[in-house]
């Protein structure tokens, strides 16, 4: 049996009590504990204290995504479920999943050792340590491969995580559920707060807060906001309850940024942030001001329920010169922007064409390189609180005595009825996807090609489509930038910046008519001393702008080189 080595598990686990700590499988851990106590419950809507499982994913590394079926593990047996959303993982929901109700029987899996602790109550705390020991343990790592079916040396390679999300069994308005952080928080979206109104404690607090991350992984970030406090459903959805074992030395240090945007010159872009603090409403509007290039954009009638938050966005053009911008955000009305000054850095693609080919040049070193891949977002979601009345009529009595003159009388009471009802909220979900589709052809003048197959030396065509759709199309941009980059340069120092023959939610690309061609054709040159093989251009397309951020793709396609321009000469000896 191979021996694990070097697996660690990142996470903080938080409830009602402060963890801090970075924990290896063979190292120790600095632990700051306390007590918190959350309650049984009673009524229609509770929680029993050891009501609790873990779900487990394996995620590949490169891309983010997931590659196991989730599986559930609990040390209950939870027979008695009636509503549960299926296997989903949280990395599945950040990709644009939406929450849906399971008509499958809520399947589980009771490991042969006990799952420790996970969530705290009054009935005992959990241990860091513990969870530290079972989850980083080559017993549950074999589990895990066992169960999924996935390859234990593969799993254990370096180029796979295992994400745990916490999971409560819970009781809510009489039916017995099982969700993850992330459910709830989804769920609690879908009904308005339906369910924070009544397990807030649970559901926003000790269960999101069971597992975060300390340092950034897979796209998420640590978790730096309060750890003693009932957190809001974006922050849940993008932040909380999630912990990471991973197989591989620790991830370097992410790069501190100089800046918080990068953007195209001339291109139609979203900024946003994310503004928190008191409950937002009408007899309490928030206003939202960014301040870009010297001209305010304002954002009126920002609402948002007491203890949640709103995201709140600009649409802007950049200027058509690189430079960096500061852009500042300011708030009226109460709450407070999540970030009060933005750096966006402004940057110009169109400067790196390649070099003019010769029928002469060679590479007698050239190595085929890994094509990139860099990140990709093909989906996103996002969503706008609205507020409404609920109102709630009260007589308010007034009473006065009116005297006959007599000696008597008589009380009557003037009161009125009076409104004293209160703003509740509704959630508005709103998402955006991505589609596209690459193609790479000869061009229609290389003499000798035959389908996908062509000399060295010769050009090609690109055609790139991308369809984004959205129920909130005022809110999200077209794609509006295609670059692609090409393996003789090792997919660097040179590109081409395609050229946009299409715009709008249905975007088309194509190579800008070349400078050094004969005939002014849209192609680019393949090396004429390029090797026989596949031939990889490869592309990224961005600048699809949404409220949650740049929706993008990598793309390839190829053509086959089979001998070069030269085969295609002919040199007949002169005739006596």
């Amino acid at each position: 049996m191979k021996r694990l080595i070097g697996i660690l598990l990142v996470l903080v686990l938080m409830l009602t009590t402060h963890f801090s700590t970075t924990a290896y499988a063979d190292g120790d851990g600095n632990i700051d504990h306390g007590g918190g106590d959350i309650g049984n419950g009673t009524g229609e809507s509770f929680w029993n204290p050891g009501d609790e499982g873990v779900r487990v994913t394996v995620v590949k590394v490169s891309d983010k995504t997931s590659v196991t079926v989730p599986i559930d593990f609990t040390n209950k047996e939870p027979n008695d479920i009636q509503a549960h959303f299926g296997k989903v993982s949280k990395v599945t929901y950040n990709n644009g999943r939406s929450l849906t109700p399971s008509q499958q029987i809520y399947a589980y899996n009771n490991p042969d050792v006990a799952i420790p602790k996970i969530i705290s109550s009054a009935s005992g705390s959990s241990s860091i340590e513990e969870i530290k020991r079972y989850f980083c343990s080559e017993y549950m790592i074999m589990t895990i491969s066992e169960i999924t079916g996935f390859n234990y040396d593969t799993l254990i390679n370096g180029d796979y995580k295992i994400l745990l999300e916490p999971i409560a069994y819970l009781t809510f308005n009489g039916v017995k559920m099982a969700m993850t952080a992330t459910e709830a928080a989804l769920y609690d979206q879908q009904l308005n707060g339906g369910l924070q109104s009544k397990m807030a404690s649970l559901t926003h607090k000790n269960l999101p807060l069971g597992m975060f991350l300390e340092t950034p992984d897979l796209g998420y970030l640590a978790w730096s906001g309060s750890t003693t406090d009932p957190v809001s459903n974006t922050d849940i959805i993008s932040s909380l309850g999630l912990g990471i074992v991973r197989f591989s030395e620790a991830d370097p240090p992410p790069e501190i940024s100089a800046y918080d945007y990068e953007y195209r010159v001339n291109t139609e872009v979203i900024t946003a942030v994310t503004v928190r603090g008191g409950q937002a409403d009408p007899d309490h509007p928030v206003s939202v001001t960014f301040n870009i290039g010297g001209r305010n954009y304002r954002v009126n009638n920002v609402y948002y329920p007491n203890g949640d938050s709103q995201l709140v966005w600009v649409r802007w053009t950049t200027p058509s010169t690189p430079q960096t911008m500061t852009i500042t955000v300011s708030v009226s009305g109460g709450g407070s922007p999540s970030k009060s000054t933005i750096t966006a850095k402004i940057v110009d693609l169109s400067q790196n064409d390649p070099p003019n080919p010769t029928a002469n040049d060679r590479n007698d070193s050239y190595t085929t390189p890994s094509i990139p891949n860099n990140p990709q977002k093909t989906s996103a979601s996002w969503g706008v609180w609205s507020a409404w009345w609920q109102a709630h009529w009260v007589w308010v009595s007034d009473w006065n005595w009116y005297s006959d003159g007599n000696g008597g009388g008589i009380w009557v009471d003037n009161g009125s009825w009076e409104d004293h009802g209160w703003w509740e909220f509704d959630w508005n979900p709103y998402s955006a996807s991505l589609t596209t589709s690459v193609n790479i052809k000869p061009d229609d003048k290389v003499p000798t090609a035959s389908s996908n197959n062509m000399k060295s030396g010769y050009g090609i065509n690109i055609i790139v489509t991308a369809n984004v759709s959205s129920n909130q199309s005022s809110a999200v941009t077209g794609a509006q930038t295609s670059v692609t980059y090409f393996p003789e340069f090792q997919y660097k120092d040179y590109w081409r910046l395609l050229d946009r023959t299409s715009s709008g939610y249905s975007a088309r690309f194509e190579f800008k008519q070349n400078k050094y061609s004969t005939y002014d054709r849209r192609v680019h040159f393949t090396p004429v001393w390029f090797p026989n093989g596949s031939y990889i251009p490869y592309t990224y397309l961005i600048d699809c702008w949404t409220p949650a951020g740049m929706l993008s793709m990598n793309l390839t396609d190829t053509v086959t080189i089979l001998g070069s321009l030269w085969d295609d000469w002919h040199i007949s000896p002169l005739k006596p």
